[in-house]
């Protein structure tokens, strides 16, 4: 076993932060599977962790979970809830939780199971060996989606990165750990409209990944259509910075040039005596069209920095943290947080088996879903 160098009494705490927007059936199985570290666990080389907390960020999606959630609360001491006063998307719900953490590592992963809880320590090792400040699951199966979503995901994020200068955009995931000052730090000054890895990208270049397995999803209806995720691809363009307008600037000047080409064609034509005409008009048309084409790209693309930059001058919340819509507006009888503990949520297994240091992929799931 490769030593990494750390006394062995060193315990780290993660933080994991949970953005909850349609976790009403599989929320309760998540915090269960959690639950088995919280009492300690060690890695497969031998680091000692814990996870301190988990935070559940309630985004306002359209099921009830917020009732599952307050019953999660009572029933597990480590679960603190972070209430939002509307949906701001996940980026922001993430990064919400994130500025409310304590963890020297921050977990992120999302609320419909399948992100597997037995690659943390996989993670954890990752980001010790190679002193990462990011490590990124990196999925060895297909993801369950179809064809053409995922052929468009994979080439905007290659485009990304070549295009507009990023680190390899293809290792975005929702599935993270993150160093807790630098992520409690960037959520300090994160903006209106941030894309949460572009804004890692910011603050550390140290950036792994660590293999993992996406498990099945429970069958539930993705809530990205196809306009969502152009949308997240749009806000990756504008959080990286002026290269939009660079590229703006570069479209300009190739039309130009194809302008002065076509100029110094029309004068050599005329000097070579051949008679004016009106031949040249479908030419004509579509040169007009495709420079007028160009400048509303651009104006819209300038559009676009232009709207991010009022939404933060005017102070527009990346998110805004309320109290428990339960102590404004108590809900119905029905949907008591006592009620839902003893009859909505599963019952636990009586017998949950201890956080393996098994290696990575070989190891059984602790607890059951």
């Amino acid at each position: 076993m490769e030593s990494t160098g750390l006394d062995e009494t060193t315990e780290y705490t993660i933080s994991v932060v949970v953005p909850v927007y349609q976790g009403e059936r599989t929320l309760a199985a998540v915090v269960a599977e959690l639950e088995p570290y919280t009492r300690g666990a060690r890695t497969p080389d031998g680091v000692s962790y814990r996870i301190s907390e988990v935070i559940l960020v309630h985004d306002n999606g359209p099921d009830h979970s917020d009732t599952v959630m307050r019953a999660l609360e009572i029933q597990y001491p480590f679960v603190r809830i972070l209430w939002l006063s509307r949906n701001f998307g996940q980026h922001a719900a993430t990064i919400a939780g994130m500025a409310t953490s304590k963890g020297r590592w921050i977990l992120t992963m999302d609320e419909d199971g399948q992100h597997d809880p037995a690659s943390i320590g996989a993670f954890l090792d990752t980001a010790v060996r190679e002193r990462a400040g990011v490590v990124y699951a990196r999925f060895t199966n297909e993801r369950p989606h179809g064809l053409f979503r995922a052929a468009a995901s994979k080439s905007s994020k290659r485009m990304m990165r070549t295009a507009f200068n990023l680190p390899d955009a293809s290792q975005f995931q929702s599935y993270r750990l993150v160093r807790g000052d630098m992520g409690r730090k960037l959520a300090s000054f994160a903006a209106t409209g941030v894309y949460l890895d572009v804004a890692l990208s910011w603050v550390t270049n140290r950036v792994a990944t660590s293999p993992t397995v996406l498990r099945t999803a429970d069958g539930r209806v993705s809530g990205y259509s196809l306009p969502a995720l152009f949308a997240y691809f749009w806000r990756m363009v504008l959080t990286s910075g002026t290269t939009g307008l660079r590229a703006v600037s570069v479209l300009g000047g190739i039309i130009a040039l194809i302008g002065l080409i076509i100029a110094i064609y029309v004068v050599v034509s005329l000097a070579a005596g051949n008679p004016a005409g009106t031949d040249g008009w479908a030419s004509l048309i579509v040169v007009v069209l495709l420079c007028s084409g160009a400048i509303l790209v651009a104006l819209g693309v300038i559009a676009e920095y232009i709207g991010v930059s009022l939404n933060v001058a005017m102070g527009r919340p990346l998110y805004l943290v309320v109290d428990n819509p339960e102590t404004i507006m108590p809900e119905e009888e029905s949907a008591d947080p006592e009620h839902v503990l003893t009859s909505e949520i599963p019952p636990l297994p009586a017998v949950r088996p201890e956080p393996t240091v098994a290696p990575h992929g070989t190891e059984p799931t602790p607890g059951a879903r």
